[in-house]
C-alpha cells in the first residue's frame, strides 16, 4: 500500500483504490459527487462532521516485547536477531487474528445492530528505535474502523470493544512472543520488579539490568520527573499516592519527558551505534557473552521448573488474582490473567494451545457468580459482555513500612491479590496431600463423592477447601 492509499483510507475514509474506481465511474458518465461517494466505505466523514462529531478512522494498536528481548535483539548476532523478529512477527500476526476471530464487530443502528466482522483492515509499521535513538523494536498495527457486514456493506467497527480488549491481546502477543524465543533459543524468564507493590515483568534470565537500563533511556527520564512529582503529592496530601494518583501521575511524567521525533536511520547505522555504546560503557565480555549467559541461566531454570501446568491450581490463582484486584470482572480480565499465569508459571516454556481459553472459561464457571441479567426485549449479551464476581473472601489490606525516608505505603491491589491466591492454593495443596478418611464401615454403600480435574493425576476426593 503506498502512500495515497493510505491518506484515501485513513485520512478521508475511502477505498484505497478510490482514485481508479472514480475515473471509471466519470468516464462511464457518472456524476463527479456519486462517483466520489461511491468510493466512500461506510458513512461520509462530512456527514459525520456536520453533527459536531469527530470522525475516527482507525485505532492504533503498539506491539513490543519487553526490555530484555528488546536488549537481546540490538546486541545478539544475526541469528538471534532474526529468531526475534520471526517470533515478533508471529506473534502480532496471532494477536492480530484472534482479535479479528474473537473481538471484532461491526456495528450500525447507533449500535443496536451488530455482527461479526470477517475481516479487519490493518496497516502494520514497524519501528527499531525509541525516540532518544536507543533499542526499542516495536510494531504500529492501525486497524481500520471500517469493516463489511454480512451484506457486503461498510460500517464501522465496535471500537469501545476493541478497545476494551487491548490488555487482553497484549498479554496474548507477549505469551506468544516470550515463548517461541525461549523455545528456539533455550532461554528462560524470570520476574523483576519494576515498581514496588505492581506485578513484575517476566524477563529473559540472564540479561543483566545494567543493560536494560542503558537501552531503557526513556524510563529512566520519566522515572526521574516521577520522582519529584511523587514528592510534592507526598507533601500536599501527606501519603504516598494511591495506584489510580500513581497511574496519572506516570502518564503525565511521560509526556512531560517525550522529546521530538527524529530523522530515520536504517536499522544497520542503528545496530552499528548500538553495539559501539554498550562496549564502550560494559566492556566486551559482558556484551559479546550475552547470548550464552542467557542460556547457561535458562537451562537452570529450565531443569527446574517443570513444563505442565496445574489447571486446578491455576483455575484456582486466575480467579483470586481478577476478584482482589478489580472485584467486578468480565471474561477478557480472567482470559488477560490466565495469560499471564502461563507465562509466570511455565518461564518461557512451550503450553498447549488454547489452554489460556479452558483456564478462563473454568474460572468463570466454578468460581464467577453472573451479575448481567438478561432482560426481555433487550438484545441478549455476548459470552464476553457478562460481568462477574467472586465469593471469596475479601483479603484485609495492610501498610508496608517506608524505606529511604519514606512514608508507609498501603498495599497495592495485586499484593493483596497475591496473598489471597496463595492461601487458596496452599489450602488445596494441603487437601490434596492430606490421607482419605476412612469411611465409618456401615457407609460403605454411599455413593463416592464427585473427582475433581487435575491432568496427569488421578482423580481425588472433593473436600470442603477445595
Amino acid at each position: 500500500m503506498n502512500e495515497r492509499q493510505m491518506a484515501l483510507m485513513f485520512g478521508q475514509g475511502r477505498h484505497p483504490d478510490a482514485d481508479r474506481m472514480e475515473r471509471k465511474l466519470l468516464d462511464g458518465g457518472q456524476d463527479p459527487e456519486t462517483a466520489r461517494l461511491t468510493t466512500v466505505l461506510g458513512q461520509p466523514i462530512e456527514e459525520i462532521e456536520q453533527r459536531k462529531q469527530i470522525p475516527l478512522l482507525g485505532l492504533d494498536f503498539v506491539f513490543r516485547p519487553q526490555a530484555s528481548l528488546v536488549v537481546l535483539w540490538a546486541l545478539g548476532d544475526e541469528h538471534t536477531r532474526r529468531v526475534i523478529e520471526r517470533a515478533h512477527e508471529r506473534a502480532v500476526a496471532e494477536t492480530l487474528a484472534w482479535l479479528e476471530d474473537e473481538v471484532a464487530e461491526v456495528r450500525w443502528s447507533s449500535g443496536r445492530q451488530r455482527a461479526k466482522a470477517p475481516a479487519l483492515v490493518v496497516a502494520a509499521f514497524r519501528h527499531f528505535d525509541n525516540r532518544n535513538g536507543f533499542s526499542l523494536l516495536h510494531e504500529h498495527c492501525l486497524i481500520l474502523n471500517r469493516a463489511q457486514r454480512p451484506d457486503g456493506s461498510w460500517y464501522a467497527l465496535d471500537t469501545v470493544r476493541l478497545l476494551q480488549h487491548v490488555v487482553a491481546a497484549g498479554t496474548l502477543y507477549t505469551l506468544e512472543m516470550t515463548t517461541e524465543v525461549c523455545e528456539e533459543l533455550g532461554l528462560a524468564t524470570v520476574p523483576r520488579e519494576v515498581t514496588p507493590g505492581l506485578r513484575p515483568v517476566m524477563e529473559i534470565a540472564g540479561v543483566d539490568q545494567e543493560l536494560i537500563d542503558w537501552s531503557s533511556t526513556c524510563r529512566q527520564r520519566i522515572e526521574d520527573v516521577l520522582k519529584g512529582v511523587t514528592d510534592d503529592y507526598v507533601k500536599k496530601h501527606g501519603r504516598l499516592p494511591g495506584e489510580r494518583a500513581g497511574h496519572g501521575l506516570a502518564w503525565w511524567a511521560a509526556q512531560e519527558t517525550r522529546p521530538d521525533k527524529k530523522t530515520p536511520r536504517p536499522l544497520d547505522q542503528l545496530l552499528a551505534w548500538w553495539r559501539v555504546s554498550a562496549l564502550l560503557k560494559f566492556g566486551q565480555r559482558m556484551v559479546n557473552g550475552l547470548l550464552e549467559r542467557c542460556q547457561a541461566a535458562g537451562k537452570l531454570i529450565r531443569a527446574r521448573v517443570g513444563p505442565r501446568v496445574d489447571t486446578a491450581l491455576a483455575i484456582v490463582d486466575v480467579a483470586a488474582v481478577v476478584f482482589t484486584v478489580r472485584g467486578i470482572f468480565a471474561r477478557r480480565h480472567v482470559l488477560a490473567e490466565a495469560r499471564r499465569h502461563l507465562l509466570e508459571t511455565l518461564r518461557g516454556s512451550a503450553y498447549v494451545p488454547g489452554i489460556d481459553s479452558h483456564i478462563a472459561t473454568r474460572a468463570l464457571e466454578r468460581y464467577g457468580r453472573q451479575l448481567t441479567v438478561p432482560q426481555e426485549g433487550r438484545r441478549t449479551p455476548a459470552p464476553d459482555q457478562l460481568t462477574y464476581t467472586a465469593d471469596f473472601a475479601w483479603p484485609i489490606r495492610w501498610w508496608i513500612a517506608g524505606t529511604d525516608g519514606k512514608p508507609p505505603r498501603e498495599s497495592s491491589r495485586y499484593e493483596r491479590a497475591r496473598v489471597a491466591s496463595l492461601t487458596l492454593q496452599n489450602a488445596i495443596r494441603a487437601a490434596l496431600t492430606a490421607p482419605p478418611a476412612v469411611p465409618p464401615a456401615d457407609d460403605h454403600d454411599q455413593e463416592p463423592p464427585p473427582a475433581v480435574d487435575h491432568p496427569g493425576r488421578g482423580a481425588v476426593r472433593r473436600t470442603p477447601a477445595q
